[in-house]
């Protein structure tokens, strides 16, 4: 199981995602370029030590990264038609999410193997990234028994 982050603009949410990545043994994907420089001071305060043992792999581009993709990629979107509920994960899933701004592209939306949404509450926008990694990464861990031992 794997985070990849598509052209992140938030350095905090980045942080935040390491944190959680890190905590729960998990790769994570910056796909670049990002809307902060690499070392910002909010992405060391929200990642705290943490971010120095996360296991990150970070990309130049879109193309570079879809070059070694190695397992289905899973795209966290409101614009999703699967309920985060209804899907089925696997142990080498891809958890894909967009960048706080703008989302994924349209050819993004395409290469995914599955666009899920979170259920909201009506009248609710978005969830924050951050967030809505940590709501799709327990799920699959959950469906796939990937949790840490």
């Amino acid at each position: 199981m794997r985070i990849a982050l598509y052209q992140p603009d938030q350095a905090g949410n980045v942080g935040t995602i390491l944190r959680l990545a890190a905590c729960l043994g998990v790769a994570v994907d910056i796909i670049e370029p990002c809307g902060f420089p690499w070392g910002d001071r909010a992405l060391r305060r929200a990642g705290m030590d943490y971010a120095e043992i996360a296991n990150v792999t970070r990309h130049a581009s879109w193309e570079a990264f879809e070059a070694q993709l190695g397992g289905r990629l899973m795209l966290l979107t409101t614009a999703g038609g699967t309920p985060l509920p209804g899907e089925r994960f696997e142990p080498d899933d891809i958890l894909l999410l967009g960048s706080e701004s703008a989302g994924v592209p349209p050819a993004v939306h395409e290469r995914a193997a599955s666009r899920i949404r979170i259920p909201q509450a009506p009248g609710t926008r978005s969830l924050n990234i951050a967030v809505a990694a940590g709501i799709g990464l327990a799920e699959a861990l959950r469906q796939t028994n990937g949790w840490p031992r």
